[in-house]
């Protein structure tokens, strides 16, 4: 099944059938970006052009490095994302289970990152091949127990992604705990035992243009998480402005 949102559905399907009376509605697939404007985001730390739209896309100049986060926190759930990096060697990825500010002194949020690499990053930086898309990695203090282990991350399996300006699909299922990332239709890679169950999901700009559509989520329901597991929540007084993008037709000009 290569279409995302179908697998998406067929997975909420089996917990629909099988779940307790945890909530009045069915589980459903939910778009958190509307393909119009960054409603539900917030600009964390990054300048107020790095993120725009266009032709229903979410276009990231890359600089400076920072994130852009969701309104609210997630704990259970199956993510969506498509992505496309417009530059050979380009960097990016996807934060999950992320604070909602970043500590002072750096420029990325705690929490755990799904690694986003165009093809040509290793020969570009002369490092191992090991520096490859699909990482799935703690930041910030965070513990986890990697599937396929280089030092405390979780290398992929298997190089699965296209290179610059081809679109790829990252399914990533986060449950108590536990996450298994899917590249391109195939799951890949994972980790387990993650000392945080809850947070924020956060796009990352890392130095290079990348663009983002079709990010949907299916939220799960909630497991026993202590708020020592939790990300802090982020007080309405703190979060300032969400994200605005101009919307035009033409595009706007601790990780590694």
């Amino acid at each position: 099944m290569k279409n995302p949102t179908k697998v998406m559905m067929c997975i909420a399907g089996v917990f629909v059938c099988c779940a307790p009376a945890w909530s009045q509605d069915p589980l459903q697939v939910r778009d958190l970006f509307n393909g119009k404007d960054l409603s539900g985001w917030v600009n964390v730390n990054c300048a107020p052009d790095t993120w725009s739209v266009r032709d229903g896309m979410i276009v990231c100049s890359g600089k400076p490095i920072g994130v852009m986060r969701t309104d609210r926190q997630y704990e259970n759930f199956i993510l969506s994302v498509e992505w496309k990096h417009l530059t050979a060697g380009g960097n990016s990825g996807v934060f999950i289970w992320g604070e909602g500010t970043v500590p002072t002194g750096k420029q990325l949020p705690k929490g755990m990152e799904i690694q986003i690499l165009e093809l040509d990053y290793a020969v570009q930086h002369k490092v191992t091949d090991a520096y490859v898309h699909g990482e799935v990695f703690p930041t910030g203090g965070v513990t986890t127990v990697p599937d396929n282990p280089r030092g405390p991350r979780s290398k992929s399996a298997e190089n699965r992604c296209k290179g610059k300006g081809e679109w790829n699909t990252y399914t990533i299922v986060a449950v108590d705990g536990t996450i298994k990332l899917s590249v391109n239709g195939k799951f890949v890679n994972g980790i387990s035992k993650a000392s945080v169950k809850k947070g924020y999901i956060c796009l990352e700009s890392e130095g290079a243009p990348i663009h983002f559509r079709n990010i949907r989520i299916i939220e799960l329901p909630p497991g026993i998480t202590t708020p020592e597991q939790a990300a802090p929540v982020v007080a309405d007084k703190q979060q300032g402005v969400s994200a605005t993008a101009k919307t035009t037709g033409s595009a706007a000009k601790e990780s590694l």
